[in-house]
Formats: structure tokens, C-alpha cells, sequence
């Protein structure tokens, strides 16, 4: 088994971090730089950065900030956010972005992902599906942050995506976001049978025990979380601490380059 990654995840929007329930009720959490360079210091594996108004207001991703937070970010990070072009791609790359995460652009043009991972590496291109569990039991693809419905279900989006060239698949459960009561394991489990990448579970981790079972009873290869981070004690040191005593592998301590 690879070892697992632990991934906060930073919801920016307009001039700081957010975070909400179920993508709704936005909170104020702080600038984004700071927090950048607290994770520095937590033992994290990774850091995703989404701007969540991006797509829904049509904005270019603001290279110009991601050159700003990748100079001082000492962990691979990945970029989100407006993403709608291969020239926007290779911006953010160039500004420091280690991968790029795209959601609602892959609806529009699924050949998008295609053109990233033939262009920079399927490495660089995570795919993100927000999903919300219909009356009927279904799970429904949704974009722009929740707003909009679309007309396939995760499985299938999965799926496709993964022969697209998707290097990782990120799946959140809406319903789930920030609640804190635990991850969608069914959700997870779903998405995890019908790819062969690696899948990141999201929405909902309110403890190291939840985390736990989307590994281990779930099959996700990472867990991503921000709750739990912002609001609470728990932190990623911790979480991997946990994650390694119930025989999960994980990543060794990182440390950053002296000097900083």
C-alpha cells in the first residue's frame, strides 16, 4: 500500500480563507499566507488551494497571488480555481503550482483534462467532483461550488475522468462539508471501485478516528480536511500519528529547507 497523505485544504475567496457547512455560511478564517506558512511547520504532505468564486463569477486564476504563496509554501502545492485553458494551466505552473485541480471546467470540456495530461503529465492534473446523494440514492456531479446540477452521477464522472488522464480524483460529499461528523464512506467506496488512481476523501472529517475509516474501511489514498484544522486542536502531525499506531503507512516528517 502507498503511504497515505494528509491534505488541508485552503478555501480562499476574495482576499482570505472561508470555510462553510455544506458550501454555504462562509467563515472567515484568516489571509492565506499566514496559513500557508503555519502548514510549513505541521507535518503536512500536501496543501490544495481552491479560489471557490472563480468559476462561478468567470474569473482567471490570480497567478500573481499563487507566485506570492508557492515562494513561501515548502510543500507540493496544488491550485484550483477558474481553471478553464491549457495557457492558465501553464501560468500556475509557472508561478509554482505543483498540480492543478480542476472541477466545473471538465463539465464544459472534458478535453481539458485530456490536453493537461498529455501536455504537463497526468501527476499534475487532479480532478475535483463535488457530489450530493440524491432522494433515489444516486450521487449527482455537481459544479461551480454546488450551485449547479449535472447529469451524471459520480461513478460515471469518475470513470471518465480517470480515462481522461486524471492523475488523482478529489471526491467531497456537499452534504458532508464542514459538518465534521464524518466522511461519506459509501461515497468514498463508490468512487474508489470504479478507478484505478488514487482517490482523496473529502467533506467531513471531524476526528483522526474518520480519517481512519475512509483509508481503511473506505480504500481513499489520502484524506483531505479543513474543520478539523481550522476549528479544533487536531492537526496534521497528530492525524498521522494516529493514522501510523492504527497501521496506516504514512509519510515521514517533512522538513523544510534550512534557513526557513
Amino acid at each position: 500500500m502507498l503511504k497515505v497523505r494528509v491534505i488541508p485544504t485552503l478555501l480562499w475567496k476574495d482576499f482570505g480563507l472561508v470555510k462553510g457547512v455544506g458550501f454555504d455560511s462562509w467563515r472567515r478564517v484568516g489571509p492565506v499566507l499566514p496559513a500557508v506558512k503555519v502548514y510549513n511547520t505541521r507535518d503536512v504532505d500536501e496543501l490544495v488551494l481552491v479560489d471557490i468564486m472563480a468559476s462561478q463569477e468567470s474569473n482567471e486564476p490570480d497567478c500573481g497571488s499563487v507566485l506570492d504563496f508557492a515562494e513561501e509554501c515548502f510543500v507540493p502545492l496544488t491550485v484550483g480555481g477558474g481553471i478553464t485553458n491549457i495557457v492558465q494551466i501553464q501560468r500556475l505552473l509557472r508561478s509554482g503550482a505543483d498540480k492543478i485541480c480542476i472541477n466545473s471546467a471538465a463539465y464544459a470540456d472534458p478535453g481539458l483534462i485530456e490536453s493537461a495530461a498529455k501536455r504537463f503529465g497526468s501527476q499534475c492534473v487532479m480532478v475535483s467532483i463535488d457530489v450530493r446523494r440524491m432522494a433515489d440514492g444516486r450521487y449527482l456531479c455537481f459544479s461551480h461550488s454546488g450551485t449547479r446540477e449535472q447529469a451524471c452521477t459520480v461513478e460515471d464522472w469518475a470513470r471518465r475522468m480517470q480515462d481522461q488522464g486524471a492523475g488523482e480524483i478529489l471526491v467531497t460529499s456537499i452534504e458532508r462539508d464542514g459538518t465534521m461528523q464524518g466522511y461519506d464512506l459509501e461515497l468514498i467506496e463508490k468512487v474508489v471501485n470504479v478507478v484505478n488512481v488514487p482517490v482523496i476523501a473529502s467533506g467531513g472529517a471531524g476526528n483522526y478516528e474518520h480519517m481512519r475509516q475512509a483509508i481503511q474501511s473506505a480504500g481513499a489514498s489520502a484524506v483531505a480536511a479543513a474543520s478539523i484544522f481550522h476549528f479544533t486542536e487536531q492537526t496534521p502531525a497528530g492525524a498521522k500519528k494516529a493514522l501510523a499506531a492504527a497501521g496506516v503507512p504514512v509519510r515521514q516528517n517533512y522538513c523544510p529547507p534550512a534557513g526557513h
